[in-house]
């Protein structure tokens, strides 16, 4: 089983950037696929989906209403996944998680309540 640690949250004033990062230990990380989801306050029950990319990173799926915004990365090499994320409005402030599976990103989205592995979450807070 892999695990997963991210990191790069913080606080930003609407328009800024971040980068967040996800680094693995454990399992081959090549051998999972990655999401990001995130989690913002007060919204308990689900977390949205943001982005996914397959076992090598070469395919990505996003959300349709962040697509443009966000950039989902995977080096299997630094055994890391990145979420590149611009133009940040309050809106986006929530705590982001990224996620491994070793079955299909393109369904990571839908199997929330069966991914293989979670990281533990960092927060990003975005000020108007």
């Amino acid at each position: 089983q892999v695990q997963l640690v991210e990191s790069g949250g913080g606080s930003v004033q609407a328009g800024g950037s971040l980068r967040l990062s996800c680094t693995a230990s454990g399992d081959t990380f090549s051998k999972y696929a990655v999401a990001w989801f995130r989690q913002a306050p007060g919204k308990e029950r689900e977390r949205e989906f943001i982005a996914a990319a397959t076992l090598s990173g070469a395919s990505t799926f996003y959300a349709d209403s962040l697509k443009g915004r966000f950039t989902i990365s995977k080096d299997n090499a630094k055994r890391t996944a990145y979420l590149e994320m611009i133009n940040l409005k309050p809106e986006d402030t929530a705590v982001y998680y990224c996620a491994a599976d070793r079955r299909a990103a393109a369904t990571m989205r839908n199997r929330q309540r069966t991914l293989d592995a979670w990281g533990q979450g960092t927060l990003v807070t975005v000020s108007s």
